[in-house]
């Protein structure tokens, strides 16, 4: 089996995350892909932002569904990159992605994006929403899809067949062997996030995952000799 090693908005906590910069070095790095967050702005571009504001990675304020993406540009998102739009990751970096719709109404336009660039097999898409994850699958055939929980009762397994995911996301700090054991007997695939530590590390080995979801490009290098 596999150990995939997920760059996190990019590598994040070397370059300022979700930004074309972020996304070159992790695909430099060699991550085995890379994950991103989709939002809609006023007008209805697929824009890359982690939070439903601008205020916290940009020089702005306000709401990323609240600016167009005009506005958006204008924004400092570190280092002064600009806030991308998802078009651009695809064009920028050739590496597999995952993209995650942190806002129900991008599923549609990603969609969008997906069948007119034939895109199912190198996006797999994920989302905290079993919503959103349930309706991409119907949009896009053939499309790989995770959900992803922080926090989670008995029945996330069930969850994830219920919409059709491959693969569950979960928070590394709550993840227990009896879910990775339940999810493995169902056919799913397991992932944790956020991985960044060799402590971290060490319980990937023990639980089993298929992947890891990660803020630093050396810990696919470490994620191989340990995991």
């Amino acid at each position: 089996m596999t150990f995939l090693t997920i760059g996190h908005r990019g590598v994040m906590g070397v370059e300022p995350e979700n930004t074309l910069r972020s996304f070159v070095q992790a695909e430099q790095a060699g991550m085995d892909a890379i994950e991103l967050d989709l939002h809609l702005s006023k007008d209805g571009a697929l824009v890359v932002m982690h939070d439903p504001a601008v205020d916290r990675t940009t020089d702005g304020r306000g709401l990323v569904s609240e600016k167009t993406l005009a506005e958006l540009r204008e924004l400092d998102a570190g280092e002064g990159e600009r806030v991308p739009v998802f078009e651009e990751v695809l064009d920028a970096v050739g590496s597999p992605l995952q993209a995650e719709i942190k806002d129900v109404a991008a599923a549609r336009a990603l969609a969008e994006v997906m069948l007119r660039r034939d895109l199912a097999r190198r996006v797999e898409v994920s989302s905290f929403h079993d919503e959103a994850v349930a309706e991409i699958a119907q949009l896009v055939p053939g499309v790989r899809t995770v959900l992803i929980a922080g926090r989670w009762g008995g029945d996330v397994v069930e969850r994830a067949k219920a919409v059709g995911a491959a693969t569950l996301a979960l928070n590394i700090r709550r993840l227990t062997l009896e879910v990775v054991e339940q999810a493995h007997e169902e056919g799913l695939k397991v992932i944790g996030w956020v991985v960044n530590t060799q402590d971290h590390l060490r319980l990937v080995r023990a639980l089993g995952l298929d992947g890891a979801t990660t803020d630093y490009p050396e810990i696919r290098r470490a994620g191989r000799f340990t995991a």
